[in-house]
């Protein structure tokens, strides 16, 4: 291959689907970093050519467009997947050949292969926060909905762990739904929490089915102020979804929101309206699919090569500034060194930021160890937990 032809590398989001919503706007990070990129001169010159697939939302459709890319359009490098399902499928293909799959999704840890680069958040960067904060403000009894599949019952049984470390901890219930679930789908489950009145609610409930959940919610008369529902996979684009009269005052954890007060914040995000006007909401998805290229850009700049041996050894330690703050990829595990924050849906449609971490969190997806990297109060004058 000619030093001068294009760097060609695979993308795998749903446009279609239960979980178009997320995955089109980690689809429009990634686009949006290319771009910036080939503007800016390219990798040591060389554009980066994009090979797109919609994989429908159908793990089974990831594991064939994945072989599809490797085998037919010759890339190295996948950027994609979502769901914890979808990873799974594509995650032999990528083994099996050898190559590179940049995932951008917080996912339920327990999993480290030598063949992803992972940029969400790991379980010890979101999942410990949102115990201490529920915990802390609410109480520790808790009913646990979510989606039904892999990560929802990962993440409940983590976020389980923690609860029970409290001394009142408590589950009162766990329920789950189809991704595709209806406001239907969720009655039995609303009447069940209203019965046994739990200090909040965790949701695990992803993709367009989230808006139905808070929707049900709300209009049973279950309010924020005194049982709050908190999560890990509502953000932005869920609250544009469901209203800001449906959202405001619930809680969730992530390393990104809109609102994060960064200069570098704010320029990606003028920049990225420009580019693609209002139509697509950016999110903490969003946000990892964006900084992902440019780390791998580097990284490559310094392989002069998309192979895996040549690439891995300079992603490995790599660092960007990111939108959330300076990132890196921690050579022991292959995962993001990533900013936890807790934000709370305010009138505007956004997350008022109330903690965050001070410093980067280093990631440790099998929770051996973990602390909260410094937490810091927002709001007010208190100081620090």
């Amino acid at each position: 291959m000619s030093q001068r032809d294009p760097i060609r590398v695979g993308v795998l989001f749903s446009k279609t689907g239960e979980i178009c919503t997320i995955e089109t706007s980690q689809l429009m990070g990634t686009l949006f970093a290319i771009e910036e990129i080939n503007e800016s001169g390219g990798i040591n010159g060389r554009e980066i050519e994009v090979v797109y697939y919609d994989p429908l939302s159908s793990p089974g459709r990831y594991r064939v467009l994945a072989e599809q890319l490797v085998l037919r359009d010759k890339v190295n490098v996948i950027f994609g997947c979502y769901l914890s399902s979808t990873r799974k499928a594509v995650l032999p293909i990528i083994e099996k050949w050898n190559r590179v799959l940049f995932y951008p999704t917080l996912y339920e840890g327990f999993e480290c292969s030598s063949n992803v680069i992972y940029t969400g958040a790991a379980p010890n960067q979101n999942s410990i926060q949102l115990a201490e904060y529920m915990t802390s403000n609410y109480g520790a009894r808790v009913y646990l909905v979510g989606s039904d599949y892999i990560y929802p019952y990962e993440s409940n049984r983590i976020m389980m762990d923690l609860i029970q470390q409290h001394p009142s901890g408590e589950k009162l219930g766990e329920r789950y739904v189809p991704l595709n679930a209806t406001r239907e789908d969720f009655a039995d489950i609303i009447e069940d929490i209203k019965n046994k009145q739990p200090d909040f609610v965790f949701s695990t409930v992803v993709g367009n089915s989230t808006q139905h959940f808070y929707r049900a919610y709300a209009e049973a008369g279950l309010s924020p102020r005194n049982m709050p529902i908190a999560s890990l996979t509502t953000l932005e684009a869920e609250v544009l979804q469901m209203g800001v009269d449906v959202a405001a005052g619930h809680v969730s954890s992530a390393p990104y929101f809109q609102s994060v007060d960064s200069a570098t914040n704010q320029r990606c995000l003028a920049n990225f309206r420009g580019r693609f006007g209002n139509q697509v909401v950016p999110n903490a998805g969003w946000e990892a699919a964006y900084f992902q290229v440019h780390i791998f850009a580097k990284a490559m700049a310094l392989s002069g090569s998309d192979s895996i041996d040549a690439l891995m050894p300079n992603l490995l330690g790599m660092e960007f500034d990111a939108p959330q703050g300076r990132v890196c990829i921690d050579p022991a595990n292959n995962h993001a060194c990533l900013y936890p924050r807790i934000g709370v849906v305010n009138d505007e449609g956004q997350f008022t930021i109330v903690r965050q971490a001070k410093r980067a969190v280093h990631p440790d997806p099998y929770l051996v160890t973990h602390s909260l990297g410094d937490w810091t109060l927002r709001l007010g004058a208190e100081s620090d937990t």
